[in-house]
């Protein structure tokens, strides 16, 4: 039998040392001295190595693991993409079962967004190998055998917060007595009902400059009844999103900025076509106080890091400036040798601009305006959210009970 190199000797060796050590000394009680097995063959042995099939594992190579991940995903946020993160850190392929629109009004009340801008922000995640629509909010025995036997998974993922059906039982309990659960730990300091809280002291906030006008409230003071994040950034947060590459040397770098709050399908959508325009999409993230600035002091409901986490997270973008300005230089442009500035067409609206920000690239000819694929913007999903008030204080009463007794009673769970 003729082999490609001696290198199965050593594969042999490392892979497999009790059952290589076995015949070895087989070998050698056959009166055959070790240094045969750095000739081509071995003929004299009853069989070749081959037949042994001790190395087609090694040949095959090793099993790709298939780990599944569902969840509502309304009202994206970097929680989310944190989640999914560390779940394919747990596998070599994530599938993400995205619950229909009448799951989600059955068991937890009306959805923000629609399944076709939910699923433009999963598959827009890095992270997301596929996903399977129309999953059930509850994992049936029937549809763990469809991921088992259909989809090929392997394990089925969720985070360390409990998460109950309506009729209290656990929705994960089938996949534990299966043997293939595992758990991640949640992302600390943001929820979606955390944002929905958000969004109304966002609009209180901006009711309240609309009744008091005149009155300015002072620099770094909170208005009354404003929400205040919980969220807590750390560099290493920074890491595990970024994808720590820069551009070549002749690489088309394209820049688009904004403030990316809420992020949502739009967002998406206008990355995606910006990226197709070069080799490397840079992305500019407005600071809290820009925002304020120029799109009114109720904004941004995301703060800065938290907005620039989100973008990272998306498939499309290469880099992220976090608190870039709101006006482009020309040493800008020349300190990341941008080729191309883009701006969508569908953006919100602008106050307290007197200039155009984007007067330099337009007079340096590297201006592109992009047709945006949708029209939803932040205000527009804040004003659903308004729209349905009733309807989301209800559900929020109940979730922000339940996560009050998850803080209560949380422990330490390791993980990132």
């Amino acid at each position: 039998m003729d082999y490609e190199s001696n290198g199965w000797i050593s594969d042999g060796v490392y892979y497999y040392p009790h059952l290589f050590g076995g015949l070895m000394l087989t070998a050698a009680l056959l009166g055959l001295s070790t240094s045969y097995f750095g000739r081509i063959g071995v003929p004299s042995l009853p069989c070749s190595w081959s037949d042994l099939g001790i190395f087609h594992e090694k040949r095959r190579g090793k099993k790709r693991i298939r780990v599944y991940m569902d969840g509502c995903f309304d009202l994206m946020h970097y929680g989310h993409a944190n989640a999914l993160r560390q779940a394919k850190a747990l596998g070599d392929e994530l599938i993400v079962g995205l619950v229909s629109d009448e799951e989600i009004m059955a068991n937890k009340g009306p959805p923000v967004l629609s399944m076709e801008e939910r699923l433009t922000l999963v598959r827009g995640l890095k992270w997301v190998d596929d996903v399977i629509t129309d999953a059930p909010y509850a994992i049936t025995e029937e549809f763990m055998n469809r991921l088992f036997h259909e989809y090929k998974i392997d394990y089925i993922i969720h985070g360390d917060d409990p998460c109950m059906l309506p009729d209290g039982t656990d929705a994960y309990a089938l996949a534990k007595e299966a043997g293939r659960y595992k758990q991640i730990k949640r992302t600390e300091g943001v929820s979606s009902t955390d944002i929905v809280e958000r969004i109304f002291s966002s609009q209180k906030q901006k009711d309240m400059k609309d009744i008091y006008s005149d009155a300015r409230p002072q620099e770094g003071s909170h208005p009354a009844g404003a929400h205040v994040a919980q969220f807590l950034p750390t560099s290493r947060r920074i890491v595990q999103f970024s994808n720590g590459k820069g551009p070549g040397p002749n690489a088309c770098v394209v820049y688009i900025d904004g403030a990316f709050d809420l992020f949502h399908a739009g967002h998406v959508e206008i990355l995606k076509k910006a990226r197709e325009l070069g080799d490397f999409l840079l992305v500019g993230i407005h600071s809290d106080e820009t925002v304020s600035e120029h799109r009114g002091s109720h904004y941004p409901i995301m703060h800065l890091h938290e907005r620039s986490l989100s973008v990272l997270a998306c498939r499309y973008v290469d880099e992220v400036i976090i608190g870039a300005p709101w006006e482009i230089t020309k040493d800008m442009v020349t300190t990341f040798n941008i080729s191309v500035v883009v701006h969508g067409t569908v953006a919100e609206k602008t106050v307290n601009s007197e200039s155009d920000p984007y007067a330099v690239p337009k007079s340096m000819g590297i201006f592109h305006s992009l047709q945006s694929p949708k029209d939803i913007t932040t205000t527009s999903v804040a004003q659903r959210i308004m729209a349905n008030h009733e309807a989301y204080m209800k559900r929020n009463a109940k979730k922000t009970a339940s996560e009050k007794r998850y803080y209560e009673e949380k422990k330490y769970v390791g993980g990132d």
